[in-house]
């Protein structure tokens, strides 16, 4: 024990020296840097009682989720210092009952539980016993925040209401033009019949990607976007965007390719360089102004490696310099109002999968400009 603790401090410091023993309590000693961690240098909380059920460890982080001093804490009766209640308003500790339970249990898993006042945290447990159906010896609990938790899920829920509402507009079109056509089909002419045909094949689409949309933040999140790479040539993707566009009504002098040649020989998945080319450029139409510049040139990528870089840029009012930080987060939709906003937190999901970084910026023309680096990698069968 160090020179010249006594009190709390004193038993905290034992504690977490006699916590690092082969009875396996993940709680390492508090000696120098490269030995072992101090209790208060752990992001999640912890309290550490004895077989009496008094505390013996009760780390800053456990009393900054308990709002508890540690002074306080140390010493007391554990169900005093956390008098926890489930969400049934039922006295945690009585209702678990650790030191007179079962002698076979070795801890509890992770749950929500209430603090005095009705604050939520998240209360994990370990036993630690004399031997494997032993008397007690140590409760050593783990106490986490529900802020994370609770962000988590009410991302999870904007993503479910925001795919919902906009699945709704084209599911209503569809059916209200088949039922239409299906109940008058004799009444209408051969082109308003193609008419309402196009439509439900357009709103068909619109779901079609939406659903897509949805996979690919499933799988970017999961960290299960799988690449089937293939040599790609990025000034001819360019191009047959630029010709889609056009064809669709664009005017062809809106539209600036530069590519530096040679270019690298890169290995990535075809169908996700098109997803990440069409997102990028459908933007620059749709939210950007006058002429939209794509330049296409080697680059050096992550470690030195050589890569293909691609800027869009275009010469519209730009993005808000408080907003740059935002764009690649999901809903970000920018002034204009508009489609999912999940289609540049796609991009860059895509971009990162394959190893590659993506950034935004201000255009030599006052609007936005992306600019991704793919590296040349490797195919997919070498991996």
């Amino acid at each position: 024990m160090a020179v010249g603790m006594s009190g709390p401090q004193a038993t905290h410091a034992a504690v977490v020296r006699a916590a690092t023993d082969p009875d396996g309590v993940p709680v390492p000693d508090d000696g120098p840097t490269g030995q072992g961690l101090d209790p208060d240098d752990l992001p999640d909380g912890l309290v550490i009682a004895d077989g009496t059920g008094r505390v013996t460890c009760f780390n800053a982080a456990a009393a900054r989720i308990t709002a508890v001093p540690v002074a306080t804490a140390i010493g007391r009766p554990l169900e005093q210092v956390l008098p926890l209640e489930d969400l049934k308003g039922r006295r945690w500790w009585e209702l678990t009952d650790p030191y007179g339970g079962l002698a076979t249990r070795v801890g509890q898993p992770e749950r929500n539980l209430l603090l005095p006042g009705g604050r939520e945290v998240l209360v994990s447990a370990r036993y630690v016993r004399e031997s494997p159906t032993g008397p007690l010896r140590r409760l050593v609990i783990s106490l986490r925040g529900t802020e994370a938790r609770r962000r988590s899920e009410r991302s999870d829920a904007e993503l479910i209401a925001t795919v919902a509402h906009e699945l709704r507009s084209p599911l209503t079109s569809v059916k209200g033009f088949t039922a239409t056509l299906l109940a008058k089909w004799e009444r209408f002419t051969d082109d308003q019949k193609r008419l309402m045909l196009e439509t439900v094949y357009a709103d068909a689409n619109r779901v079609t990607r939406l659903i897509t949309e949805l996979l690919d933040i499933s799988r970017i999140d999961s960290g299960r976007l799988e690449l089937r790479r293939q040599p790609v040539d990025l000034s001819a993707a360019v191009e047959r965007h630029i010709q889609a566009l056009t064809a669709n009504g664009q005017a062809p002098d809106r539209f600036l390719v530069r590519t530096c040649q040679p270019l690298p020989a890169v290995w990535a998945d075809p169908d996700k360089v098109d997803q990440v080319l069409g997102n990028l450029l459908e933007n620059a139409v749709r939210h950007g102004e006058g002429t939209v510049t794509i330049e296409v040139a080697p680059a050096p990528a992550k470690s030195d490696e050589k890569g293909t870089a691609v800027t869009v840029s275009d010469e519209g009012p730009g993005i808000p310099e408080e907003s740059m930080g935002r764009v690649f987060t999901r809903f970000w939709r920018g002034s204009k109002r508009g489609g999912t906003g999940l289609g540049l937190y796609i991009v860059k999901g895509i971009v990162e999968a394959h190893g590659g970084t993506i950034k935004v910026g201000r255009g030599p023309g006052g609007g936005a400009e992306f600019r991704f680096i793919l590296p040349v990698s490797t195919p997919a069968y070498l991996k």
